[in-house]
Parts: C-alpha cells; sequence; structure tokens
C-alpha cells in the first residue's frame, strides 16, 4: 500500500504546509498534499525543505518536475516493484538446489604432519580406483574415516602420507579466493590484494584454515580439479546390482545400459551425465564452475548474504552465512528484479514483461548459467538421446566474460529463441513449479482474471481430460490450454523438451498390447491421453498447438488479449492509489488504458497521466470528492 504515515508524521506535514502555503500564494494545502504524494511515489520519499521551496515558486512547472522524476532510478524501482511483489518473485526454502555436479564439499583430515587439512570433493563423484569410486578420493585405510551416506563420519582420523596425499588430491587456487585465478600464478588473494563487492562475503570457513591462519590455496580431489571442458563415459565391467564391498561405504557403482551402450563416447562436463559417468570432468580452472561449501551437507553453507533488506540489498540490515542454495536463488531473484527495472529504466513496451528476449546477467549468474543451469540436465533425458541441453532457455554462448565474483550487471541483448520476458527465468519456472501453477499466474497476474470455480457437485470420475470432468471443468476448460503452454519446459526445472528428442506424438512411446508403454517413456509422455499408435507429452492434451508454441507463444496470446492492457494500467494504478479499484473509477481505468496503447504500451504515459488525475490528487483527502 502507498503513501501510508504516522500520526505524527501527518502532524508535522500538515503544520510545514500551512506555514509555506501562507507564504507562497496560490499554492493550496491540496497542492501540497498532491506534490507530496507525487514525491513519495516517484522519488520514494517525502519533499526535503529544498523541493518545498522550489514547489512554491510562482513559476514552478510540476508536469516538468513529474517528467523528470519519470526518468529516474527511484521511479523505475517504484514500477519494478509492483510486478515483482505481485509474483513474489523470490524462492523460499521449500526448493533448494544445490546440483552435486556444481557442488564441492569438503571434509577434514589429518596431513602428514599430523595437523589437521581441508580435503575439497564432489558427492557420488565417478573415479577409476574401485576403492573410492563414488566416495571421497582417499580410502579409510588411507585416512582413518569414511564418510557415511547422512554425511556423517565414521572412525578415526590418522595422518595421511604425503605420497597417498600427493597422488590423489591437487592443490589449487580457486575462484573465491583469487580475483586472477585463471592466469598462471594467481595473485590477487581475497581480502589481501583484493577487494571484492561487499555482498561478495565466503564464509569464514572458506577462507580460513584449521589453524585459524587465512587460506591461501586448497587441496581438491584430482578428478574435480581438471580443467577439460569434455569428458568420456566411463564404464567398469561391473554389472548386475550394486554389491556391498568390505572398507566401503556404499556399495560400487556398476555401468547402466546406456554406459555400456555409449562407452567412450564424448560427454559435456558441465551436463549432469559427468559426475556420474565420467572420471574426467572436473570443475574447470580454478574450480569456476563450482561452488564451495564448508561442510559435508547436501547444501552446505558458501555464502554470507542479507537477511533482512527492506531498504534493497545494497542497504541490508544485517547478513547470515548461507547455503549453495540460497546463493543460487539469491541470484535468480535478483536477474528478475534487474529486469523489470530496466524495463521501466527505459521505457519500454510493457508487454516485453512476458515478451522480451533480453536479460540482465551478474558474475554468479553467467556461472550458473555456464554451469549450475545445464547441470540440471540430463539423467532421465538421456533415454531420448538428449545428454546435454539441446536449445537452453538460456543461450550460453551469448553471455558475456564475467568472474563468478563480479557482481556488477550487463545486458544481455538476447537469450535465444525460447526466451519470454520473465516466464523463462528460473525465479519464475521454480516459483510456479508446475505447469498449471504457470498457466494460472498468467491468468491472473497479466490477465487480471481469477478461476471461479462452479456449483456443479463434484463426483466420482475417472475423466483424465479435467476440461469435460464434472465439477472440474468450469475452471480447468480455460487452465488446461494455457498449461499446455509449458509442456516443454519441465516442472520443477527449466530445461526446454525440444521436438527432435521430444515430439508430441512419439511413436516409440506408444502403449504395448498390455497397455504399457516403454521403461522411462511416462516421465515424459502421459498414458491418460497415450495409445496403441503414438504417447502424447504431458501437458499437451489440452493444445497441441500450444504446446508446439511453448513459453513463446503463452507470452504472443496474452499480450495479444484484450484484457492485458487493461490489467496493467488497473496494477499500476491500485498500486499508486493504495487500493483497489472500483465501478467508480472505470473511467479513470478506461483513460489509463487508452493511454497505455496509444504510446505503444510505454508506462511512463500512463503514470503521468495518473498522478495528474483527480483521483488520485484526492486520493489522501478524506474530504475531498473527486
Amino acid at each position: 500500500m502507498r503513501r501510508r504515515y504516522g500520526w505524527l508524521s501527518f502532524v508535522v506535514c500538515l503544520l510545514c504546509a500551512q506555514h509555506v502555503a501562507s507564504a507562497a500564494p496560490g499554492k493550496t494545502l491540496d497542492a501540497y498534499r498532491h506534490f507530496r504524494a507525487i514525491s513519495i511515489d516517484l522519488v520514494g520519499r517525502a519533499p526535503n525543505p529544498a523541493e518545498l521551496a522550489a514547489f512554491e515558486r510562482p513559476h514552478f512547472d510540476l508536469d516538468a518536475w513529474i517528467d523528470k522524476q519519470l526518468g529516474t532510478p527511484a521511479y523505475a524501482d517504484r514500477l519494478a516493484r509492483i510486478y515483482f511483489d505481485l509474483l513474489r518473485l523470490e524462492v523460499g526454502p521449500a526448493f533448494t538446489y544445490a546440483p552435486q555436479v556444481t557442488t564441492l564439499h569438503r571434509q577434514q583430515i589429518l596431513g602428514p604432519d599430523g595437523k589437521p587439512l581441508y580435503i575439497y570433493f564432489r558427492h557420488n563423484q565417478r573415479r577409476e580406483r574401485p576403492e573410492t569410486d563414488g566416495e571421497l578420493c582417499l580410502t579409510a585405510a588411507e585416512s582413518g574415516i569414511a564418510l557415511l551416506p547422512n554425511n556423517q563420519v565414521r572412525g578415526t582420523p590418522i595422518a595421511v602420507s604425503q605420497k597417498v596425499l600427493s597422488a590423489r588430491t591437487t592443490v589449487v587456487k580457486p575462484w573465491w579466493l583469487y580475483r586472477d585465478f585463471a592466469e598462471p600464478m594467481p595473485m590477487m588473494l581475497y581480502r589481501q590484494l583484493w577487494a571484492p563487492d561487499p555482498l561478495f562475503q565466503p564464509v569464514d570457513e572458506l577462507v580460513t584454515d584449521p589453524d585459524q591462519r587465512p587460506t591461501v590455496e586448497i587441496r581438491v580431489c584430482n578428478e574435480e580439479a581438471q580443467t577439460a571442458p569434455m569428458g568420456h563415459i566411463f564404464t567398469t565391467g561391473r554389472n548386475g546390482p550394486p554389491v556391498p564391498q568390505p572398507g566401503r561405504v556404499r556399495p560400487l557403482p556398476v555401468d547402466d545400459g546406456y554406459a555400456k551402450q555409449h562407452k567412450g563416447e564424448a560427454i559435456s562436463c558441465r551436463s549432469a551425465l559427468a559426475l556420474n559417468m565420467s572420471v574426467d570432468c572436473g570443475c574447470g580452472p580454478g574450480l569456476q564452475f563450482c561452488l564451495p561449501g564448508s561442510d559435508g551437507g547436501n547444501d552446505p553453507r558458501a555464502f554470507a548474504l542479507p537477511a533482512h533488506t527492506p531498504l534493497g540489498l545494497e542497504q541490508p540490515l544485517d547478513s547470515t552465512p548461507q547455503s549453495v542454495s540460497n546463493w543460487y536463488k539469491r541470484w535468480w531473484s535478483e536477474e528478475a528484479l534487474h529486469y523489470l527495472t530496466y524495463l521501466f529504466s527505459n521505457d519500454r513496451d510493457i508487454r516485453e514483461l512476458l515478451t522480451g528476449r533480453y536479460s540482465m546477467v551478474n558474475g554468479p549468474l553467467v556461472q550458473f548459467y555456464r554451469a549450475g543451469e545445464p547441470a540440471g540436465c540430463c539423467g532421465r533425458e538421456k533415454n531420448f538421446g538428449m545428454t546435454v541441453e539441446a536449445e537452453p532457455l538460456f543461450d550460453a554462448k551469448n553471455l558475456p566474460e564475467m568472474e563468478p565474483s563480479d557482481l556488477g550487471w550487463r545486458v544481455v541483448a538476447d537469450r535465444g529463441a525460447h526466451a519470454a520476458g520473465l516466464l523463462t527465468m528460473p525465479v519464475f519456472l521454480t516459483k510456479y513449479a508446475s505447469r498449471r501453477a504457470r498457466g494460472a499466474v498468467l491468468y491472473n497476474a497479466f490477465l487480471c482474471k481469477s478461476f471461479l470455480s462452479g456449483n456443479a457437485q463434484l463426483q466420482p470420475s475417472t475423466e483424465p481430460n479435467l476440461m469435460i470432468r464434472p465439477g472440474c471443468a468450469t475452471c480447468h476448460a480455460t487452465l488446461e490450454p494455457l498449461a499446455a503452454y509449458f509442456s516443454r519446459v519441465e516442472e520443477t526445472q527449466w530445461i526446454y523438451l525440444p521436438e527432435w528428442y521430444f515430439p508430441l506424438r512419439n511413436f516409440t512411446c506408444r502403449k504395448n498390447g498390455q497397455g504399457k508403454m516403454a521403461g522411462g517413456c511416462d516421465t515424459f509422455y502421459d498414458p491418460a491421453f497415450s495409445n496403441g499408435q503414438s504417447g502424447l507429452l504431458r501437458g499437451a492434451y489440452a493444445s497441441l498447438d500450444h504446446a508446439a508454441s511453448g513459453p513463446v507463444g503463452a507470452a504472443e496470446a496474452v499480450t495479444a488479449a484484450p484484457e492485458f492492457a487493461g490489467c496493467a494500467a488497473r496494477r499500476i494504478t491500485e498500486s499508486f492509489l493504495g487500493r483497489a479499484l472500483t465501478e467508480d473509477d472505470t473511467p479513470l481505468l478506461e483513460t489509463l488504458t487508452t493511454t497505455l496503447t496509444k504510446n505503444g504500451y510505454r508506462p511512463r504515459a500512463l503514470v503521468r497521466a495518473l498522478v495528474r488525475s483527480q483521483i488520485y490528487r484526492h486520493a489522501n483527502n478524506s474530504k475531498a470528492s473527486p
């Protein structure tokens, strides 16, 4: 809600206004109220004495002053927050994203001198030595300890010999310690020769050795320290179900059918397959494609981040150590916020909320889109021939060169052919994890419509088509076609399923004589809508055309709907007035909608007309009539 202030603030403002009104003929108390309201909405605060003095001058041009404020960062942030808050573009704690392929864990051992030493590694990393394949690169006989699946340690540490330590681990100067990590001899050490952005704060454990001295280098298992962009599918010759082995915590990994069939084939070191099917894929130079963790948990602590930010990320009240997952989620949210701010700062077409192919990125997001995002693919997808993202929602080739620690922001002009504004950003796709949730928020947020169930009595039914099932059809006749636009984006994920690998109708996934589909098909194809001729991609049953056009088609359809412009005008107007609109506001809403469309859907014209309207002028004056 806007322009809410305490009793004392109101009295002070009222006395001030009465004083200056007496000194400035022609300036009424209502004019001062109006000026104060506009200032709060467009500047973000009440006017200061200098601004009030300028306002009371006889030739003060309010329209010119408004135009000036419409070009400021405060205005852009004001508009951005409308949609950011409406869509709640922050991912909560229920969603954890710490992929094994990009998350380094840390284990304390005893070095050759008997003193504590940290070793960094990845969970389930494949290794050529059977004794350590899928586990820490040091055996229990070598280190005295074994890591249990619940992240607990079994055994008593013993000093690892220098020979074993040198053979199994590599010394690295990683990206979170050195600004120039990519150089042959990195020198710019964190907090000594390198003062990073205040928001870049590795947790103290990551920059401190066990003896409490500043960390200048770390030890990493050899496999994780590798730098090649491509690896090869690794096989062991082990078949059958995993069998427990003496001295190991987990059973030895065995070769699955895919590994046997594709033995020795090249594989991207950035894909999810790399960790579980390759021994020659690591985290890249300076470990730049992995995030460090300070403990053995599945989502370890990594960076200190602002916890309470009432005045924005740059002015937090406090910072607390947070996890790898929270590091990702923070920058997903910030990408959406910077995207919105960029749109409104440049007075771009408001339809680009859904249709824009550009975005804003910083170093952590570049790191994510190059490594973290591909790490979500391709496990289940490999059975359909897709081992890496064939058509990502954000094409990594279009990213700028930025270090993972660079928190500055840059514009990416084109994310790729499947980009559709906010709809294809990770924060949106994880916040609204299902196809129906994505369709529903489109309907509500951008068309200002809600799903209202009818009075039909719910009856037991086996009808899979919700568009015709009694009691469901009232809502789902509209919702299911909207959800179909997201059939090609995996639920709870951002992996795009291209036609080449996942045709809408797949002959391979047809039902057999017993009504069953081939193994793995029901992950992506819906048995309820498949038949003996083909399997149908999940979610596509409501509209094959919508499923084929994807999120880009959804963006085009929603922004072309006659309700879109009016809904945008309503969202902005309600935010500025601090209340829901009523029938009495219909003339204003119609005028503002026309203003928006006649000005190429650029919102400044709408806001200018809104703050000059009588309804806005009297919004906080209980004695005034509109």
